[in-house]
């Protein structure tokens, strides 16, 4: 859809603020101008621009987050943030900087040719940061344990007595000893870190949990901790994650939300299809990745059937819909000669179109 209004392009980063005023019927840029990314600057940037006509503020997503979005619609003008991974380039185009992107903005946002995202509100994305910062210290959790086995690998000390980081395992950990001091410290250092990360990991687990039962969420997340492979902390990414699924139209936007969708390369007679495209939310993508192999196995536990319970029948209906038929498609894909990988992110994509239908659902029956 074209925009006729009077747009302003802005390239943003920490400490400026670049931008490109295009007017309304004008075809090229009438001012550029640089200031500091200060909000009393843009305040007066928005104050002295705004007094010609209405105008919108256009800007890439990126590590500067929403505040520039923000503090411009507090004070009553427009202002879109837009994908930066939908952004048009010019395969020809060997010259990038600041008021050139600023301008390229201004006139494809003219053009109808940008994709906006939605602003999360303060709240959501608090609620957002939560989830992510527990999926960083988990990931640190990893690092700590592969350096506290490969330090007593180099020494040539391994657990072979069954699964690791079970009790047995860990029981066998405090027990290592060594002869020289600073092997000793080092160990001691390894394990102290463990220790802290675990800790860190628990509290914030915790913190996530009781997050889960708060009222936006609550609902939705019982719903969809009734698909197999999805427990609570599983439900609660996926909700914080997508915001809101009911501006998803169809599973298959949802999909590509997530980067599942299946990359394509065709031209004439010749149709190549690929893998998934991993262009989305990596977050949504890795959960669905982690359930899907659970539909390897056609069993119920009861875990899962006491977080059922809690569900409309409608809801537990289609969860048991959602068993059936993955666990039929995995296998399907397998006896083909399929990678067991590849069967997986098959069933991962169609997984996120019953998770996008039971949050559809479950809005409806809130």
């Amino acid at each position: 859809m074209v925009n006729f209004s009077t747009v302003v392009g802005l390239d943003v980063h920490k400490d400026t603020v670049v931008g490109a005023l295009l007017l309304s019927g004008a075809d090229e840029v009438k001012e550029n101008f640089k200031i500091e990314n200060t909000p009393k600057a843009v305040e007066r940037m928005a104050d002295r621009l705004g007094g010609r006509e209405p105008l919108t503020f256009v800007y890439e997503a990126g590590p500067c987050g929403y505040e520039l979005q923000r503090h411009l619609s507090s004070k009553g003008f427009k202002c879109v943030v837009i994908s930066p991974g939908h952004t048009p380039v010019r395969t020809s185009d060997r010259v990038k900087t600041d008021r050139r992107d600023a301008v390229k903005l201004a006139k494809l946002y003219r053009a109808g040719e940008l994709t906006e995202i939605r602003i999360p509100g303060v709240e959501e994305e608090a609620a957002r940061d939560l989830v992510r910062v527990r999926e960083d210290v988990l990931e640190n959790r990893l690092r700590a344990r592969h350096r506290v086995s490969k330090f007593l690998l180099r020494q040539g000390r391994v657990w072979r007595e069954g699964r690791g980081w079970g009790v047995a395992h860990r029981g066998w950990l405090r027990a290592q000893r060594f002869e020289l001091v600073y092997a000793q410290e080092t160990y001691n250092a390894y394990l102290r870190t463990l220790d802290d990360t675990e800790t860190h990991l628990e509290k914030l687990s915790q913190q996530v949990m009781d997050l889960a039962q708060e009222k936006p969420y609550r609902r939705l997340v019982e719903c969809l901790s009734a698909l197999k492979g999805i427990d609570t902390l599983s439900s609660i990414t996926l909700a914080v994650e997508a915001q809101e699924f009911g501006r998803f139209e169809s599973a298959r936007d949802f999909m590509g939300y997530a980067g599942l969708g299946i990359c394509e390369s065709s031209s004439g007679p010749r149709v190549y299809r690929g893998g998934i495209t991993k262009t989305g939310n990596a977050h949504i993508r890795r959960i669905l990745g982690e359930a899907a192999w659970s539909y390897r196995h056609g069993g119920t536990g009861k875990p899962l059937l006491e977080r059922r319970k809690k569900c409309p029948e409608t809801i537990q209906r289609m969860a048991q819909k959602a068993q059936d038929r993955l666990h039929r498609k995995f296998w399907k894909l397998v006896n083909k000669g399929k990678l067991r990988q590849v069967a997986v992110m098959a069933v991962a994509r169609e997984l996120a179109g019953f998770v996008w239908a039971i949050a559809r659902e479950t809005y409806k029956t809130a």
